[in-house]
């Protein structure tokens, strides 16, 4: 089977763009399930409860969030009531929402979806090795495809977790740092790995912001709002082969489509093309 992870979604401009790419996606690449981090996807900090239904339309079947996931205390509902977005399984149990979702494939299979947050230059949260676990005991044996959504900061942080979890999950791909790494692997265990799978937005950017906004203020200290950017807008993720019966995985590549090439795959369906209009930025 084969999953998608999609990586930091930015802002109008990435959701745009997995509105326009994602159903085009799912059938070019024969993609069985599609995750998507989306804690950046509310005008680049947060997610909205019309912004989850506007993602699903678009073909995500399941939502990772990270350390910006209560910007929009709105979320809080469909955190705790819907089956397919997760809070980081390290934070505490009384923090809204679910610490593991087990989503079903468009195969049939069933697939756990954990997120992770670091320690290293992050807000502080429980130890991430306990709490992935934790959570792996309570997935059914019988779930074998396990994907884990790695939001850290520190390199360092998402190998030693990926060498942690080697044989244990089908996955451990980074999120947080908007910039995609180039060590996609492999390792001996079955558990295909990467530090980050990049940003999903404007790449005419600082990480998503205007470059005269941020600029701005690191070279003044004066507070300035960094707005989201709308150049070069691109798709960034990873897509992973897993073999479900064993739920190791036997390969793994960078997928990265540029709003150019998300053009010519076709037209938006109708619903995508409401919930990108009328969301909010």
């Amino acid at each position: 089977m084969r999953i998608l992870l999609i990586g930091d979604i930015v802002g109008k401009p990435g959701r745009q763009i997995v509105c326009r790419a994602v159903p085009a996606l799912v059938e070019r690449e024969a993609l069985d399930l599609v995750v998507a981090n989306a804690e950046n996807a509310a005008a680049g900090s947060g997610i909205t409860p019309a912004i989850y239904q506007e993602l699903l339309r678009a073909g995500v079947d399941c939502v990772t969030l990270g350390d910006h996931i209560y910007r929009r205390k709105e979320i809080a509902d469909v955190l705790q009531n819907e089956p397919n977005i997760v809070k980081p399984a390290n934070f505490p149990p009384t923090a809204p929402g679910r610490e593991v979702a087990i989503v079903t494939a468009r195969n049939g299979v069933h697939v756990a979806v954990v997120s992770l947050l670091g320690r290293v230059f992050m807000r502080p949260v429980d130890c991430p090795f306990g709490a992935v676990d934790r959570v792996l005991a309570q997935v059914p044996p019988e779930v074998r495809v396990r994907l884990v959504d790695a939001h850290a900061e520190a390199t360092s942080d998402k190998q030693l977790l990926g060498r942690y979890l080697d044989g244990r999950v089908s996955a451990v791909l980074g999120t947080h740092t908007h910039v995609v790494t180039a060590d996609e692997q492999i390792f001996p265990g079955g558990t295909a790995f990467q530090c980050d799978v990049g940003m999903t937005g404007p790449h005419e950017s600082i990480l998503g912001r205007q470059i005269d906004k941020v600029l701005q203020a690191t070279l003044t200290f004066y507070p300035t709002h960094f707005d989201v950017a709308d150049g070069d807008v691109r798709l960034s993720g990873t897509i992973v082969d897993v073999d479900p019966a064993t739920g190791r995985a036997t390969a793994i590549r960078r997928l990265q489509v540029t709003m150019a090439e998300a053009l010519r795959m076709g037209p938006v369906s109708q619903n995508a093309a409401s919930g990108t209009q009328n969301s909010r930025q």
